[in-house]
């Protein structure tokens, strides 16, 4: 559809087309993790990213409804005032910009309050120490990672946890964490979301690619 777009501005959880919105009716969100190693993988030449040795960042903070999601929901361009004043919550400048018109403008909050509730979810979600900054590939199957992730982050409850793969289904691309849309408890993820989930980790296990 539209657990850090790096630049991810390409990807989005693809389930569902995305559909005319107005800001804040929405259903719930996804907070969008990507595990940085896949994505240098594909585009090493990301100096500004793949410089740097990150492990899980922040695609984005995706409003949803239960099927699909809206997308450019105003034409209010993005304040470069942000990128000094939440500096680091995304991998890229791009990205700032890039999830700020397509998926902010449908939250229904200002830039600020925006940025600052992706920061906060993004701080709140505890990342095991074995994913943080692997040096060497982790193989897990898809229930053992979300069952890592969930035993960290009890206040996430079931089903509140989506991934996605990459190289028909081998490697860990993104991890999706759903919650409701204070952002204060997580809730179970859309069917499609849980669909997508399956069409892209079709493996029995996927590959974690080591921090470098």
């Amino acid at each position: 559809m539209r657990l850090i777009p790096a630049v991810l501005l390409s990807v989005s959880l693809a389930p569902a087309a995305h559909a005319a919105g107005m800001p804040g009716q929405f259903d719930y969100y996804v907070m969008a993790l990507s595990w940085s190693p896949d994505y240098c993988a594909a585009r090493p030449d990301d100096r500004e990213q793949c410089s740097r040795q990150y492990g899980f960042v922040l695609h984005g903070l995706w409003p949803q409804y239960l099927r699909g999601y809206p997308a450019d929901c105003s034409r209010e361009r993005f304040d470069e005032g942000m990128l000094q004043r939440f500096s680091g919550l995304y991998p890229s400048r791009k990205l700032y910009r890039h999830e700020w018109e397509k998926h902010g403008t449908c939250s229904g909050l200002g830039q600020a309050q925006y940025h600052q509730l992706a920061a906060s979810l993004k701080a709140r979600l505890a990342i095991p120490v074995a994913y943080q900054a692997p040096v060497q590939p982790l193989r897990k199957t898809l229930t053992e990672l979300k069952a890592e992730l969930q035993a960290a982050n009890p206040w996430l409850g079931t089903r509140a946890l989506a991934l996605a793969c990459s190289g028909g289904g081998r490697f860990l691309k993104e991890v999706y964490v759903c919650t409701d849309k204070q952002g204060r408890q997580g809730r179970a993820c859309g069917d499609d979301v849980l669909a997508s989930e399956r069409r892209s980790c079709r493996q029995p296990d996927i590959l974690l690619r080591s921090v470098r």
